[in-house]
């Protein structure tokens, strides 16, 4: 990897506001959607959707989502409202299956109008707060608001919202025996930026070790031939850097039929025969063999 191949465009946040806030919904993505349901004092019912939405808190559970203040003139969104007067909201989760009626809540309908009605969910009531459930949304959680942060007055301002969640809700067909979620089967949806969203399918979900079940030597710690490769990509020096130690060369790798016809064609310690063997090396890590990939490449 070279640093020096990258170019870059930069804008300034106060200089650049049309700008940056159109680019960085497309840069930090793809965010969750908070599908989040509330009640007024009087009883209207609202549900609306946000994408600047996450998990912030385990012990105890916080999420917090941000109803932002109107681009037009500043004013806040019913939903904002609804929470001042009752500090309750169900944050519903948004599957594929759910997210063009998703999208048709977020129509800015009037006080009075009720988006359950309009987008066609089924209402469903909540055990302990006075919200109520996406009966459709395959994970419903019941919350409290602690507090609502209010970053700015001005227009496209965010308020954040911060919710203990007090009850969660999983539909039962997604959970296995040992109570963890079958997330292939979740197909959850994310925003992007623009009209763009993304779905999460079996085909493009992986696994990605955790560096804490291992104290990783780093890519400082790679064999300069590896570290400064023109064919492994950054992934695949990642990946090489999470071992406890430098692996020994193993005489098992004589046995590799395509290594031999690497050897056999290309002299040693040519370019050549590097580039082959680290495209190779790159072949195994992409299908999950890292120790023989560490056997290819130590192979040079």
């Amino acid at each position: 990897m070279n640093s020096s191949s990258f170019d870059t465009v930069t804008f300034e946040s106060s200089a650049d506001k049309a700008i940056i806030d159109n680019l960085i919904k497309y840069a930090i993505a793809p965010r969750p959607i908070c599908f989040a349901s509330t009640i007024d004092a009087a009883g209207n019912v609202n549900l609306s959707p946000f994408s600047y939405f996450n998990l912030m808190s385990h012990q105890p559970p916080i999420c917090v989502f941000s109803p932002l203040r109107r681009m037009r003139d500043g004013s806040t969104k019913h939903t904002l409202d609804n929470i001042q007067e009752v500090n309750e909201v169900v944050i519903n989760i948004v599957n594929y299956a759910m997210v063009q009626q998703q999208s048709l809540a977020s129509t800015e309908y009037s006080k009075e109008v009720n988006e359950f009605d309009k987008s066609g969910f089924t209402p469903i009531p909540s055990l302990h707060v006075r919200p109520p459930r996406v009966a459709e949304s395959p994970v419903q959680l019941e919350c409290r608001v602690r507090e609502v942060i209010a970053l700015s007055d001005e227009p496209g301002a965010g308020n954040l919202v911060i919710a203990e969640v007090l009850y969660m809700h999983v539909h039962k067909e997604l959970l296995h025996k040992n109570n963890t979620i079958k997330q292939e089967e979740l197909d959850l949806v994310a925003r992007l930026g623009g009209d763009w969203y993304c779905r999460v399918t079996n085909e493009n979900l992986f696994i990605v070790p955790k560096p804490l079940r291992s104290l990783g030597i780093g890519v400082d710690q790679l064999p300069e031939g590896i570290r400064l490769s023109k064919v492994l990509t950054g992934n695949h020096l990642g990946l090489l850097a999470n071992v406890e130690s430098l692996p020994v060369l193993e005489q098992a790798t004589q046995e590799d039929k395509y290594l031999n016809y690497l050897r056999l064609n290309f002299q040693q310690g040519s370019p050549q025969l590097t580039q082959k063997v680290h495209a190779y090396a790159a072949q195994l890590l992409d299908t999950e063999q890292l120790d023989k990939a560490w056997q290819v490449l130590l192979s040079l």
